[in-house]
């Protein structure tokens, strides 16, 4: 019974582990309405500085507050801008990742080696990645297979690091970066007519502008 009981324990501690680790692998999020009981207490907490003299506390709890407002209106911090060069350098090491640049100041564009990898939980990935380096509240990270085969499959998954898929940050434009347009997709699968025939001329286009994104990132 004792070896039991240990057995159990050790397993028990085993799940707390992974789903702390499952926890920490999800990307930070914004977009949600102010708490109003955490919003309570941060106005208790200044006003306990204050009282107090303590200007530190006041000032921290301040920012605080602040901090929760600009992420309920989804407004990406400008004084945490992720830098670019190290944003690519930290996605290129990430399994199945093939290439990366940056399309313009929001949107980041990498290609996977496989189709299962151009998924959401892929971007998950590359977002907890860019947490260190600043703000992902103002990354849009979009997410093509370097493996497609028809249109379906190289249609580009899109979505900003904190917010969920459609939405954007505040004055954060969408951008339309489909190398493919979904309408002309749809068309194709109404009329049951097979992909263009030069689609492998779309992808060694699509490869080579990814090759000039990537050279001329770091003057972007």
């Amino acid at each position: 019974m004792r070896h039991l009981f240990v057995v159990t324990m050790l397993m028990l501690a085993g799940c707390g582990a992974d789903e702390r680790e499952d926890a920490r692998r999800k990307p930070q999020q914004a977009g949600q309405s102010l708490d109003p009981v955490e919003t309570a207490a941060r106005f208790a907490a200044i006003r306990g500085s204050a009282v107090l003299g303590d200007q530190e506390g006041v000032r921290r709890h301040l920012e605080g507050l602040n901090e929760d407002f600009r992420r309920s209106i989804r407004l990406a911090d400008p004084a945490r801008k992720v830098d670019r060069e190290a944003a690519r350098a930290a996605v290129r090491h990430i399994p199945g990742v093939r290439s990366v640049a940056w399309i313009d100041r929001d949107n980041l564009l990498v290609i996977v080696s496989s189709n299962a990898a151009r998924s959401y939980d892929t971007i998950d990935g590359i977002c907890v990645e860019l947490e260190a380096l600043g703000d992902t509240l103002g990354v849009v990270v979009n997410l093509q297979s370097g493996a497609a085969t028809n249109g379906d499959e190289l249609e580009i998954l899109s979505r900003n690091c904190q917010l969920a898929p459609g939405e954007r940050a505040f004055m954060q434009r969408h951008r339309q970066v489909d190398v493919v347009d979904p309408a002309i997709r749809a068309e194709h699968r109404r009329n049951n007519v097979r992909p263009p025939d030069d689609l492998e001329r779309v992808r060694r286009e699509q490869a080579e502008a990814m090759r000039v994104l990537e050279a001329t990132t770091p003057e972007m």
